[in-house]
């Protein structure tokens, strides 16, 4: 068992204790009394969305209450997210965060209408996705290691979905831990990006592993790691970047991930609330069915454990966008 599903577990069997101990105060008659919605700063049918409705559906069927999503995108996902913000902190308006939202967005844009520590609470980590690092299939490199020898030669290119994205700044955090002199190409999402890969436009890119999974079965890309602290089992043989013994390397972790939070004043009790339901959904078999096929890690933990990781996630996306010179104004 890794140590994300016992960690997911531990939360699910605390969560029922967290839920029964709630059920005698003074909220739980009431919450939720009617329709809850969750906010995804993006379009509908992207990850996020999808993760999204398949939470929302988890948890109408725990509540007995009708939950909704709403997209509402915009501004590289910093519309939707100021506007979560902003809503009444009374546990109906929840918000689907990301590695964007609470992540890099605070350190790459120069004019962000929230606070992502001051303006939301975290409830609970759902998921995380590693990138991995493809190049195509006929680059002479086949390790990290001989990409890494290449590359001092060249000026190398890696591509992305987009300035400021997960996937841009693990090239950039990567860059950065080697020191090697390679060029951003950022595309119009990943859709653009890996026939970019395929076709040989560009030398290598930090896909989020689904968008980058068909390619690689199909054998016209080739994967020399994954970004996350753990193999990924869809992957196998695959190692991460941390294990390779390159000191350079050592603790490098990159994923997307995703979990809830809700604005700031929040009552304890309804996060608390929130927190137990849904670590209760995605431990459940149609969440981890779920999960597996769209080769997502299932988390879940406490909100002070949440609270704690999007910590660390601030400072370290911060430090890489100082290095990378990444702004937005």
């Amino acid at each position: 068992m890794t140590t994300i599903t016992r960690r997911v577990a531990t939360a699910a069997l605390a969560g029922i204790g967290l839920g029964l101990g709630f059920a005698t105060g003074a909220y739980a008659a009431d919450y939720p009394a009617k329709r809850v919605t969750i906010i995804v700063p993006y379009s509908a049918g992207g990850a996020t969305d999808v993760l999204a409705r398949q939470v929302a559906q988890g948890l109408s069927e725990a509540w007995g209450q009708t939950v909704t999503v709403e997209n509402r995108p915009g501004a590289g996902a910093t519309l939707g997210t100021a506007q979560a913000a902003r809503a009444r902190p009374d546990g109906y308006t929840l918000f689907m965060g990301q590695v964007s939202s609470h992540g890099i967005a605070p350190a790459v844009y120069a004019n962000l209408q929230y606070d992502a520590k001051a303006d939301f609470v975290p409830i609970v980590w759902i998921t995380q996705i590693p990138n991995v690092m493809v190049v195509p299939k006929d680059f002479e490199a086949a390790s990290v290691q001989e990409f890494i020898d290449v590359a001092k030669g060249e000026n190398l290119s890696f591509g992305s979905s987009g300035t400021g994205s997960s996937i841009h700044l693990s090239g950039e955090m990567f860059k950065s831990r080697t020191g090697l002199d390679m060029t951003h190409v950022p595309y119009r999402g990943s859709g653009e990006a890996v026939p970019a890969l395929i076709s040989g436009d560009i030398d290598v890119m930090f896909d989020n592993l689904p968008s980058a999974m068909a390619q690689i079965k199909a054998g016209t890309i080739r994967p020399l790691a994954v970004t996350s602290a753990e193999r990924e089992p869809s992957l196998p043989d695959v190692p991460t970047l941390a294990e390779l013994g390159i000191p350079e390397l050592e603790g490098f972790e990159a994923v997307a991930w995703f979990g809830l939070l809700a604005p700031a004043g929040t009552d304890p009790a309804i996060v608390e609330a929130i927190n137990a339901a849904t670590n209760e959904v995605i431990s459940g078999e149609a969440f981890q069915t779920y999960a597996a096929a769209n080769g997502s890690a299932v988390v879940g933990g406490t909100p002070e454990e949440f609270a704690t990781f999007i910590d660390g996630e601030l400072t370290k996306w911060a430090d890489v966008v100082e290095k990378a010179g990444v702004r937005v104004e």
